[in-house]
């Protein structure tokens, strides 16, 4: 007589399996990269629930835009206004020293720096968690968004682009435990290594010796090694150093230079060099 039942494999030989097969994959994924279609495809499948989820936050701001008075509209326009012929004497300024740095290499024979093409893209959705500190951008494959590519904000460096679909990418931000960024003090040139902490307000600087001549306050630039990010752009300030001799290094943190809790527009780089190319719509 046989049985109604038939006995399967057991609940350990199901669960050695599934993690033989996910280690497999994991392989598979990190060795050749299999698995990056399907990101890809997953990512691109998930924008519109993403665009869902912020349509009320988008609907509030516009309604909340479309109330302010006209005394606000108005100091908001005084404002602006101050802010337009500021930035127009730094322009004039810049402009200046551009032509006097091209003279300068002109005269050393120096091939000159040609700027990065740029592209905005707007935060559509923030994942924050104590070990994942991530934006998601409206920008994808669809406008030449590429993994690995910096992103700025209009006050510095915030990260660079870790997952991408066709019109949507993610963005890793500096202060996420898994992310590293070479920099050098303006001040004096010093190179560091600074480290996210999982905090999003506080970075921290690696394998400092005691003897360094960094001091709080010093602001931190990118210095271009590694080749991910471009050379020149603020990250961080030295908040406090602590020179504890019974430690092989001194404990130095340093706070972002952007609110990176608060971003809703972001700058995406693609260097002069590179073959990449961003993509614009018709209205760009």
């Amino acid at each position: 007589m046989k049985t109604l039942f038939v006995r399967g494999p057991s609940l350990l030989s199901r669960l050695v399996l599934a993690l033989a097969c996910s280690f497999l994959l994991i392989f598979i994924d990190h060795r050749l990269q299999a698995m990056q279609p399907v990101r890809v495809f997953l990512n691109s499948l998930v924008a519109p629930v993403q665009y869902l989820a912020i349509l009320p936050e988008q609907l509030l701001d516009n309604f909340s835009e479309s109330v302010k008075t006209t005394d606000q509209l108005s100091a908001e326009n005084k404002a602006l206004r101050q802010r337009i012929l500021k930035l127009q004497g730094q322009q004039q300024q810049l402009q200046f020293l551009q032509n006097e740095n091209r003279r300068l290499r002109e005269l050393l024979g120096s091939d000159a720096r040609e700027s990065a093409r740029r592209m905005v893209a707007e935060v559509i959705a923030v994942a924050s968690e104590p070990f994942s500190q991530q934006l998601v951008i409206n920008k994808g494959t669809l406008s030449g968004v590429y993994e690995g590519q910096p992103v700025l904000d209009s006050s510095g460096i915030i990260g660079q682009v870790q997952d991408v679909g066709g019109n949507t990418a993610r963005v890793l931000l500096i202060s996420d435990q898994s992310h590293a960024i070479s920099l050098r003090s303006e001040r004096n040139d010093i190179r560091v290594l600074a480290q996210g902490t999982g905090d999003i307000g506080r970075l921290e600087l690696m394998f400092i010796p005691h003897s360094t001549e960094l001091r709080e306050g010093d602001l931190l630039m990118s210095s271009g090694l590694g080749g991910v990010f471009p050379e020149g752009y603020p990250v961080a300030r030295i908040a406090n150093i602590v020179r504890d001799e019974s430690l092989p290094f001194a404990t130095v943190f340093a706070d972002p230079v952007s609110a990176l809790d608060r971003v809703r527009n972001v700058l995406l780089l693609w260097p002069s060099e590179s073959e990449l190319q961003p993509i614009y719509e018709d209205d760009e």
